[in-house]
């Protein structure tokens, strides 16, 4: 049984940084060198005393007395910790009081107890329901790797679901399916290549684990909105091969994928989850914040009671400085160690609520992203709301940030969608200035924040909620298949099914939506902020009218890439669309204005719009005349929301020689009737005639 040097243990040992370290030498340590030597520290301000119980690789459990204790943070020593170690912490049970690392015959976490993660821990191991921690390195050959920083307003954010991308893929070998490998192959490459995607922004990545409720129902968490470890991959994505090489393999797939995405120019964003753990609600599983200190890892009422503002079961606490800590460190470690691009925040609001549990801008945790040299030079995304009171927050997160946009969502869908089957039922439609809110950055609702209009990040569909295909498919959710009985998921949705419920063979039918899909993307695309488009939307990938298909990880989820007729003309119509942006909406000195100027506002008679004209319910036509900051005439969007064709009159223009009328070019329509008069030349103040329920984009 080995005894260490008290006196030189204790005089090496620090509080930080957090997890496991390099120890600094003691004034009288003799075996600093040991690679196997380590800094243990944790923050566990609900124990007295902590132990950390570890395994070596060939070796049996034992268990270390952690003997300092400075402000909760409880660290030590120990000896024997190689890589690929695992180890967990819990509270001590042994009355020695020395920094003793013993065998521990009586004890083994393989078969009787779940110690509790390391929060700072770098990996995971599972066996059966048990995990524990494992000592890793960050060692990889990254190369010339460097972060691509893609300006925003030359970005287009591709959401996708690192299983479900490639789990169907026809040209990706099975091996690789559904995996970090399979996202970075070849194949999928020249994908988002052809598409003109700049950057892939992926579900969840971070080690989580399948709530209760779904293990009974044989289901899991197929999004991962369960984080478990902030630090650590997640294994299950990894190849078969990686898994069974251990940690370090995944970790070294996961950096690969990267790498190999930079080389082809394409950013990585991680959708993170610091909201909540998956512990759950006082009910659940202990498995590390809430065995180490629960009443300072998550909120509680004046009455000790869980808070709850993510619908999850419990809420990380940020009103606490060691929490705010804990993401900060972690996000600087994605940024640094797998030179992640940018995240995206899952219920951001939650991780800026202060003590009073009010959304602050001001909050600490925004401050220290602004004040990082690391994270403040990464894309920050933010879901600008949660379930909590005064969850909603959409414009009010910082300079920096960029918000979801729920009023482009909304207003885009229930232009094109809800009002039309309104209209076709034979009621008014609404009017076209919620849409025109939507082209142009929704300025209203960020320019307080002082922000510009790419603040706004502009989607029609995200992982949670129909697909594209779905919204203009359904009018109803169908989730009858996640065991709730229809209960889970949105009820407004702002979709139309064109005259019936799902799947049809109705030519009429298929057309009518077929167009209303191309209206949507187009929007997208052409609208003043940062476009998403939620992975296989390209395709028309459907969920069969499921709109909250988080637990379902099977072909329901996963990308179908069989191509059809329909599956071709949408990934053509997206492609064309996303081509029309870079040509001559994105560039600086020929795009749309992050500002106001340069937007003007035309009615059916190529006459400048009026507060009244803005105003009249029944306005269904109008027309955006954009123009570069320098003044120069760029293109023209006109936008037919009636079901009737319109006949409408382009505005007039002055040519830059001061004399004579301008020609508009037709770059684009969303008429497939229209669509062989690509290219036609129309003179301005001349009578166009646009097809009811279309848009058509035209270059000076």
């Amino acid at each position: 049984m080995p005894i260490f040097d008290t006196a030189s243990t204790v005089d090496a040992s620090r509080p930080s940084p957090l997890g496991l370290s390099v120890p600094l030498p003691g004034k009288s340590d003799r075996d600093t060198s040991s690679p196997d030597r380590v800094n243990v520290a944790v923050w566990a301000p609900g124990l007295t005393r902590v132990e950390i119980a570890y395994k070596a690789p060939g070796d049996s459990w034992k268990v270390h007395t952690l003997p300092k204790l400075e402000d909760g943070v409880h660290h030590g020593i120990v000896d024997g910790l190689p890589l690929g170690t695992r180890y967990g912490f819990r509270a001590a049970v042994h009355e020695d009081t020395l920094p003793l690392s013993v065998p521990a015959p009586d004890f083994d976490a393989d078969d009787a107890e779940q110690l509790l993660l390391d929060p700072y821990g770098r990996a995971v191991h599972q066996r059966g329901e048990l995990l524990t921690s494992v000592r890793m390195d960050s060692a990889f050959d990254w190369g010339d790797d460097r972060p691509l920083r893609t300006p925003w307003r030359e970005t287009i954010v591709y959401e996708a679901h690192v299983r479900g991308q490639s789990m169907l893929h026809p040209d990706i070998p099975e091996h690789l399916r559904g995996t970090y490998a399979g996202m970075a192959h070849p194949a999928m490459i020249e994908h988002f290549h052809s598409l003109g995607v700049t950057a892939v922004q992926l579900l969840p990545i971070h080690f989580h684990i399948d709530e209760q409720h779904l293990q009974y129902l044989g289901l899991t968490n197929y999004w991962g909105y369960n984080t478990a470890a902030f630090f650590a991959p997640h294994s299950d994505y990894a190849t078969q091969a990686a898994q069974q090489a251990g940690p370090h393999a995944v970790q070294d797939e996961f950096k690969g994928m990267v790498k190999l995405l930079h080389a082809a120019g394409i950013e990585v964003i991680l959708d993170v989850v610091y909201n909540h753990t998956a512990e759950g609600g006082p009910d659940g599983d202990t498995l590390s914040f809430r065995g180490l200190g629960e009443q300072r890892y998550y909120r509680h009422d004046a009455h000790g009671r869980y808070l709850d503002t993510t619908g999850c079961g419990n809420t990380l606490n940020f009103a606490e400085p060691r929490v705010v800590d804990l993401a900060i460190e972690s996000l600087r470690y994605w940024a640094e160690e797998f030179h992640i691009d940018g995240f995206r925040f899952d219920l951001a609001v939650t991780l800026c609520r202060n003590a009073g549990n009010e959304f602050d801008p001001e909050h600490p945790f925004l401050k220290r992203i602004a004040e990082d040299p690391v994270i403040s030079k990464t894309k920050l995304i933010s879901e600008p709301w949660d379930v909590g009171y005064g969850g909603w927050q959409t414009g009010r997160f910082p300079k920096g940030w960029v918000d979801w946009n729920d009023h482009f969502r909304d207003g885009v869908r229930r232009f094109w969608l809800s009002d039309r089957g309104a209209a076709d039922a034979g009621m008014s439609g609404g009017n076209v200035g919620v849409l025109a809110d939507a082209l142009t950055g929704s300025a209203r609702v960020f320019e307080p924040s002082g922000r510009s209009r790419l603040a706004s990040l502009n989607f029609i569909t995200a992982h949670d909620g129909f697909t594209l295909a779905d919204l203009v498919s359904y009018d109803r959710k169908h989730n009858e298949a996640n065991g709730e009985q229809n209960r889970d998921g949105h009820s407004d949705n702002r979709s139309y099914n064109h005259g019936f419920e799902g799947r049809t063979e109705n030519e009429r039918i298929l057309a009518a939506r077929a167009l209303s899909k191309r209206n949507l993307m187009t929007t997208l695309m052409i609208s003043i902020g940062v476009p998403m488009i939620t992975a296989g939307d390209e395709l028309g990938r459907t969920q069969q009218g499921n709109n909250n298909a988080y637990c379902q990880d099977n072909p329901l989820t996963w990308i179908d890439w069989t191509q059809t007729p329909e599956s071709h003309d949408m990934l053509r119509s997206t492609k064309r669309v996303i081509r029309l942006r870079k040509e001559f909406m994105q560039a600086q000195d020929a795009g749309f204005p992050d500002k106001g100027t340069g937007l003007d506002w035309f009615d059916e008679e190529g006459q400048p719009m009026t507060a009244a004209r803005w105003h009249d319910p029944s306005l269904r036509v109008v027309q955006l005349l954009v123009s570069s900051e320098g003044g120069a005439y760029r293109g023209l969007l006109v936008i037919n929301g009636n079901k009737d064709d319109q006949k409408v009159v382009l505005p007039k223009l002055v040519a830059e020689s001061g004399a004579g009328s301008r020609m508009f070019e037709l770059r684009l329509t969303t008429s497939e009737l229209n669509d062989r008069r690509q290219g036609a030349l129309v003179a301005a103040g001349e009578r166009e005639v646009v097809q009811g329920n279309t848009i058509n984009v035209y270059r000076t």
